[in-house]
């Protein structure tokens, strides 16, 4: 039994990469996953083609997007994942096994990863409430067997609750679905945003306006005015590129003048980078934290070529600069994330990986092979700062300690490396590939 997997994306580049890595081994498995394009403004189209079968473009509504991408499908069954949710390991199975069993549909119960607290506890509801009632929400990754799917004309093109009209439908002509225990994993990102409660008291009022009879168009316009999406601020630390002043360990083998041009190739490698993650909806301001200050002719020079915003670091030690600079940041209701300049692997997918986990999480770091961080990111103010292991072999460790102290959650992303050496300049010359070769 082959399943094509559709993901229909409008603008998801922040959640997109993480997701779609997820599905690699049921790709290996011979599933096909295929990502229906709403019309992104974002990076999503570049993020998800290296990842799926196909990327098509459709008209943009989820219903129009999953009816698109199933027809470009060829497997027995179709399933229909959001963007922000990832299947459990044995999905494949479990679907065989449900529609082997007798049913010709079903869901998977859910699980919501996100920071409120009462998340648990409305994941459990929906999964009752599906259970009892035999209606599935697209949160739940919805299966149906190509047969049943093409017999009901798929989803109703209406813009908004596309999947409990299919569940209707498919209830009445297919039977009940088939409630699998495993679970999905989705964010709680709207929750988070919005508020837990607020939520809730919103949805079921759009279920209930639906229920009496309301337009969808009218429906899906209030739906998605109130449901704002927060891109974290990109803060990068930078300084002044003088000969003598920075990358003075590699200087040691090279020479401060070629130390110095090779800090600033790379201060422009990232720089790039972030203005391409911005411009592609991953990230939103990019600025340029200054040492020692803003008027250096290298920093009006970047200002004006990648169009940042420059600020001076202040403060003493490292962790006070970063707590201050992440602080206003914060201040202006965005997540920060804080970069170097020296990590030749740092990438839009590793930043849209950062992003995404701040969509559910407190705390991202990216951790280095020195055993400091390539990343920092906090979606809420934290003492992650203060009296730690700087560039210190146990430094990811004591941070794991004290984020879990502090009742918080946190995403840790793979480990990249620095240039700092004379090897790992040699590193960074040979790499070709650098998706594949510049992390450890």
């Amino acid at each position: 039994m082959r399943i094509s997997i559709v993901v229909p994306a409008l603008n998801e580049a922040s959640v997109l990469a993480a997701s779609l890595d997820a599905l690699a081994p049921l790709r290996a498995g011979g599933h096909e996953v295929v990502v229906a394009d709403g019309g992104s403004g974002d990076a999503t189209v570049s993020i998800a083609q290296p990842r799926v079968d196909r990327v098509i473009a459709a008209p943009r509504g989820r219903a129009a997007q999953m009816n698109a991408g199933a027809a470009q499908t060829r497997g027995d069954v179709l399933l229909f994942l959001h963007a922000d949710t990832r299947l459990p390991d044995d999905a494949p199975g479990a679907v065989e096994r449900a529609l082997a069993g007798g049913a010709q549909w079903g869901r998977f119960d859910v699980t919501i990863d996100g920071r409120a607290r009462v998340l648990p506890l409305i994941a459990k509801m929906m999964n009752v409430r599906s259970r009892a009632t035999g209606i599935a929400t697209g949160d739940q990754a919805m299966f149906v067997s190509r047969a049943a799917f093409e017999r009901v004309g798929g989803f109703p093109p209406i813009p908004l609750m596309e999947d409990i009209a299919l569940s209707k439908t498919l209830r009445r002509v297919a039977g009940r679905p088939a409630c699998l225990r495993q679970r999905v994993v989705t964010s709680g990102r709207r929750w988070d945003e919005n508020g837990a409660l607020a939520t809730i008291a919103a949805m079921w009022r759009l279920r209930f306006d639906y229920w009496r009879g309301v337009d969808p168009a009218a429906l899906a316009a209030r739906y998605w005015s109130a449901a704002p999406r927060h891109v974290p601020a990109l803060l990068i630390f930078a300084r002044d590129p003088v000969p003598g002043k920075v990358k003075t360990r590699l200087a040691a083998t090279i020479g401060d003048s070629a130390a110095a041009s090779i800090y600033r190739e790379l201060a422009e490698r990232t720089l790039r980078t972030a203005a391409a993650a911005r411009d592609g909806g991953v990230v939103g301001a990019v600025e340029l934290w200054c040492d020692p200050d803003t008027d250096r002719p290298a920093f009006t020079h970047w200002r004006d070529r990648f169009r940042v915003t420059l600020h001076a670091q202040e403060g003493g030690d490292l962790g006070t600069r970063m707590q201050r600079a992440i602080a206003r940041a914060l201040a202006r209701g965005a997540p920060a994330v804080v970069i170097g300049t020296d990590c030749p692997g740092l990438d839009e997918t590793y930043l849209a990986r950062a992003a995404a986990a701040l969509e559910t999480h407190d705390a991202v770091f990216g951790p280095a092979a020195d055993g400091g961080y390539v990343l920092v990111g906090l979606a809420r103010d934290l003492d992650v700062f203060t009296r730690m292991p700087w560039s210190a072999p146990e430094l990811m460790a004591v941070t794991r300690a004290r984020v879990a102290a502090l009742r918080a959650t946190m995403v840790e992303l793979p480990l990249l490396w620095d240039v700092d050496t004379a090897a790992d300049l040699a590193r960074y010359r040979e790499a070709s590939l650098p998706d594949q070769r510049f992390a450890r």
